[in-house]
Parts: structure tokens; C-alpha cells; sequence
């Protein structure tokens, strides 16, 4: 019999930078938090006719009978909690961000489930701090209804939801509220390259620009001397109007390039402009126009442009070390970046849709080694999901796709990095793996991905404190990266094989929220609960991974993750046991 459904307002709020909270004064947090729910949230909840769903660690889940209600809530909670951080200094201010869905959601006891609360939860995410967004479903049954103004943020694409959804910001009859906490610039010049606008008027061709931007970002991350945000959370932004000093605050960064490409028939303009945050000033701006044979060329002219701007002293050999075409078939290129952007889904059909792009573009380009990279990581993920099928092959395909990736891309970061953690996930060759990571950040130190991989590899091989300080690095080069869930799942694993289980724990809770459908996250806030003696809440995280993936044993844990420590992998099946799992 299936769950029972309803439709329902969902409202979802956490508190904006926890993490750096709890790290200056935990006690003094949790103690202000417990007043803030008891002062504040309950009785706006109550007021509103809501109901507390649960609770996590810092995040709140509120159902209400209608959206009024549950944004009348939301704007409760935001005023009061401008009035109580008026003489609290800015580093020690608690801010909550509030998403609100209006969607159809399962009952399944007090718990509700499905893409109504998963949305409302992404809205909450990409929401500023002190800020409210909610959903178009919501925003057509509050218009003209409350004390607030809108302002209509675009179409996004949300994590791990199917289908782009119109996002409206609420504004508290004022400014926009305030920005996530500034990370502090690096001790090297920053850039941050942005989507660019995808200009040909066909909705189908921006695989092409976002793949333009992909491969500038790739070639700036090569200067050594040059801090880059990754790829992942430049695109945060895509689809949105982006505030230049925003961006600059929330991914830490002097220098902003934007720009955008047309494509028309057999040719391309792309256009681009700098800025710098600090000053505003437009440093410079350019077009390059070409045949679509020159789109390679076109895109080393901006990145030579960009960099002969920033570095006007760099020596002429690392522009020309950039200038690398990673295949010279244009149509490999093209199902590479379709691929790419199937992949960038996050789901099992995009999965699918990836592979099939992937193996077009090796068939016509039997050396392209970026494809061969990420053809590999299409079976990392599938087995990471639970998503293999044929067990034995698809090891060894993967094994062939990694290896050969290494082969014909010896100088390709992206390429080693993705093959490097394939063969350390799937083939569990755990020497060969950490070695072309360690490859990867050699020729680019400022590759996100592969410090993130590295860290869990090197976590694998019993080096959880080193693990640790990979995991930092790749978060600051990409703090809004839609995989920061996975990343924090990885820092859980890690704290939890230094026996630091409280703060496996904490990261493990964050984990779950950023990323509701991973399962290793449940995995890793099941044993952790379960060795710091908080029997329901492990139990809890048990029912939620069987949920998801139903083959999951104490038994089959060796075959998914290959811990070279064999005390590692006793401690691991000892917490799932505890917290019961089956065996």
C-alpha cells in the first residue's frame, strides 16, 4: 500500500554559517538557539497555525495549511530576528534562510517526503542569510496578499530536482536582505568566471556556453599564481542576476569575468568583461568572433585576455601552456559537453544519457582523454547510487576507461582526477587511484574536484587527518558547490576514523540536509550516532538509507568501500551494527 499524499506549504530554515558559529563559541550558540526556537520560532510557528516536522541539528521543518501563513511565519521570524541582532557583532550574528515550497508531499507518520519538502529545502539553500525565497507554486497563492514585495529571481535549476523552478526572493519592505558571511581573500590574486548568457535564442545551445565557460575556468586554475573558484560554484549563479560585491562576498574573490556567447549557424561571438569587486571598475571587456572552427582559439583569446590583465608580469609560457584543445574533433567536443551536462543531473537517467554522449565522443575521438576521465566517473557515481547492474563488467569497464584516460591524458587534470577516484571507488586500487589524483593537483592546484576526491581516497588509505585538510582546501575553492553535501559526507567519514564521533555527527547532519538522497551520508550519521549512544537518532538514519538503497548490509560494506585499515572497516560495521543495520 502505498504512503498517503497531500498537498501541503512547507517551510525550511537554517541557520546561515553554523559551522563558523559553533567554531568561535559553540556553547553560547546552542544556548542562543535554544532561546531564539523557544522566544521566537514557536510562537511565530504557533501563531501561523504550523507544525514542527522535525528538527536538525540547525535546520527546521515547518508544514502549514496554507502559504500565506507559512511566509506571514517567515517574515515573523526574519524581523524578529533583525531586531535581536541589532548589538551583536556582525562575526556572532545568528541569521536564518527560509525556502517555502507549495507541493505535493507523502505522509509517512509525523514525517513528510518527497520533491514538495525537497524543494522547499533547495530553496532554503540558495537563500541569503536573513533571507526568504520561495517557489513560483508558492509565489501565485501570495501575490498582492501579504506586506511584502517580490522580486522575481529567474528560473534555477535546483539540486537533485528534475525540473527548473521559478524562484521569487521576499522582501522585507526594504533592501534585499543581507549577504552570506565574506570569506576572507586569498594571499593571490581571485577570480570567479560566471555563466555566461547564452545569447543564440535557443534554450537547447546552452550546454555550448556553459561549456565555453567550463573550459576558461579549466585553463585559469592552470596559473599557479592565480586562486580560481571552481566550476560548481560559479554556477550557482547561473540563470539569476548576480550583484558583482555579492559574489565577491560569498565565494571570497577580487575579480569577477562575465560574459556571454552567441552561436549562429557556423558562427561563434563570444564577449567578456573584468571587474573588479573591490572598486566596481570594468577592467576590461572585449568580443571575439569566429567560425565555430575557431572556437578553441576564441576561447584561449579570452583566457590570455583575462590573464595578461590580472598578472601583466606573468611570463608568456604559462598563457601558451593554457592554450590546449582537448580533442580536434568539434562533434567529439560537442557530445563531451552535452555528456558533461547530462552528468552535471545528478540522476540515474542523466547518468544513462551521460554514458551514451561520453562513448559518441570517444568513438569519434579515440585519444580524447577528458571523456575517457568522465565516462569513469559516470560508473563512480552509478556505484556510489547503487545503480550497477552487471557487477563484474562494469568494473572492468570502468577499470579500461580509467586507465586509458591516464594514458592520453597525462597532462589533463580533470581527466586523471575523475580516472583516479573511479579506480580507487569501483576497481578498489587504491595506489593507482591516489597517484593520478595526486597527478591532477600537481598540474592544477586549484582543482575543487580533485582535492575533494583526493580526500576521500586518501581517507580510504587510513590518512583521515590528512583527509581532513583535502576536504577543507576543496570546500574554500567552491563554497557553494551543489556537492558540498557529498564533500561534508567525506569530512564526516574522516572525523569519524580520528574517533572525533561528535563531529563526525555534526558534519554527518549537515551532510543530510545539503544532500537528502546521498547514501553514504546516512551511513556515516547512523554510526556516529550510534558510538556517541544516541540509539534513535542512529536507528532513524538507518530507516532513511534503506530507503534509498535497500541493499545495504554490514556484510556487503567491504565490496562498496575498499578501507585499506582493517580496524577501520571493523569500527565502521561495528557503529552500523549498533545503530541496526542488518547484517
Amino acid at each position: 500500500m502505498s504512503a498517503p499524499r497531500k498537498l501541503a506549504a512547507i517551510l525550511a530554515a537554517d541557520v546561515a554559517g553554523y559551522s563558523r558559529l559553533t567554531g568561535l563559541d559553540e556553547e553560547g550558540t546552542l544556548k542562543r538557539l535554544r532561546k531564539l526556537r523557544r522566544e521566537l520560532i514557536n510562537p511565530a510557528v504557533s501563531l501561523h497555525r504550523g507544525r514542527i516536522v522535525k528538527t536538525t541539528g540547525d535546520g527546521i521543518l515547518i508544514e502549514f495549511p496554507s502559504v500565506v501563513d507559512a511566509v506571514r511565519c517567515a517574515l515573523d521570524m526574519q524581523r524578529g530576528m533583525d531586531g535581536r541582532n541589532v548589538d551583536v557583532p556582525t562575526e556572532q550574528r545568528i541569521e536564518f534562510r527560509v525556502g517555502i515550497n507549495l507541493g505535493d508531499v507523502m505522509v509517512e507518520g509525523d514525517d513528510l517526503l518527497g520533491d514538495g519538502v525537497n524543494v522547499a529545502a533547495r530553496l532554503e539553500g540558495i537563500a541569503e542569510p536573513g533571507g526568504i525565497r520561495i517557489s513560483d507554486a508558492a509565489y501565485q497563492q501570495v501575490r498582492d496578499k501579504l506586506d511584502a514585495r517580490f522580486e522575481d529571481a529567474g528560473e534555477q535549476q535546483l539540486k537533485n530536482i528534475a525540473r527548473p523552478v521559478r524562484v521569487y526572493r521576499v522582501l522585507l519592505n526594504g533592501p534585499a536582505p543581507s549577504s552570506r558571511p565574506a570569506l576572507p581573500l586569498p594571499d593571490k590574486p581571485s577570480i570567479a568566471v560566471l555563466p555566461f548568457e547564452n545569447m543564440s535564442g535557443d534554450p537547447e545551445q546552452e550546454y555550448f556556453a556553459d561549456g565555453v565557460v567550463e573550459d576558461i575556468i579549466t585553463a585559469l586554475s592552470r596559473m599557479r599564481w592565480l586562486f580560481v573558484i571552481a566550476r560548481n560554484s560559479s554556477f550557482t549563479y547561473k540563470g539569476r542576476a548576480a550583484d558583482v560585491k555579492q559574489v565577491s562576498r560569498e565565494l571570497g574573490v577580487r575579480y569577477i569575468l562575465e560574459g556571454s556567447v552567441r552561436k549562429a549557424a557556423n558562427r561563434v561571438r563570444i564577449t567578456g568583461q573584468l571587474i573588479d569587486s573591490g572598486t566596481g571598475a570594468h577592467l576590461w571587456a572585449d568580443r571575439f568572433d569566429g567560425t565555430l572552427e575557431d572556437v578553441f582559439d576564441l576561447q584561449d583569446q579570452v583566457t590570455a585576455s583575462v590573464v595578461g590583465t590580472i598578472g601583466p608580469k606573468l611570463e608568456q609560457a604559462e598563457i601558451e601552456r593554457a592554450k590546449r584543445k582537448p580533442t580536434d574533433s568539434l562533434d567529439a567536443y560537442d557530445y563531451f559537453l552535452r555528456g558533461l551536462a547530462a552528468l552535471h543531473q545528478f540522476t540515474h537517467e542523466g547518468n544513462n544519457d551521460a554514458l551514451n554522449l561520453l562513448y559518441k565522443a570517444i568513438k569519434l575521438d579515440p585519444e580524447f582523454a577528458a571523456a575517457y576521465g568522465l565516462a569513469a566517473r559516470c560508473y563512480a557515481q552509478r556505484m556510489a547510487n547503487g545503480w550497477i547492474i552487471d557487477r563484474e563488467r562494469e568494473i572492468a569497464e570502468t577499470a579500461r576507461l580509467a586507465r586509458r584516460a591516464a594514458q592520453v591524458g597525462k597532462d589533463d587534470a580533470a581527466a586523471l582526477c575523475g580516472a583516479g577516484l573511479s579506480l580507487a571507488l569501483v576497481v578498489h586500487d587504491l595506489e593507482d587511484g591516489a597517484a593520478l589524483i595526486e597527478r591532477a593537483l600537481v598540474l592544477n592546484p586549484n582543482l575543487a574536484t580533485a582535492w575533494h576526491f583526493g580526500g576521500i581516497v586518501t581517507g580510504w588509505l587510513g590518512r583521515p587527518e590528512e583527509a581532513i585538510e583535502y576536504f577543507a582546501r576543496a570546500m574554500r575553492l567552491s563554497p557553494l558547490d551543489p556537492l558540498i553535501g557529498h564533500m561534508q559526507t567525506g569530512m564526516a567519514f574522516a572525523q569519524f576514523f580520528t574517533g572525533r564521533h561528535d563531529e563526525a555527527g555534526a558534519e554527518a547532519a549537515k551532510a543530510v540536509r545539503e544532500a537528502p538522497n546521498w547514501a553514504p551520508a546516512y551511513l556515516m550519521a547512523a554510526a556516529s550516532a550510534a558510538f556517541v549512544g544516541r540509539t534513535d537518532e542512529a536507528r532513524s538514519a538507518v530507516m532513511k538509507l534503506l530507503q534509498l538503497a535497500p541493499g545495504y548490509r554490514v556484510s556487503n560494506l567491504r565490496e562498496v568501500y575498499p578501507l585499506r585499515r582493517p580496524q577501520d572497516l571493523a569500527k565502521f560495521e561495528e557503529g552500523l551494527r549498533k545503530a541496526g543495520l542488518p547484517e
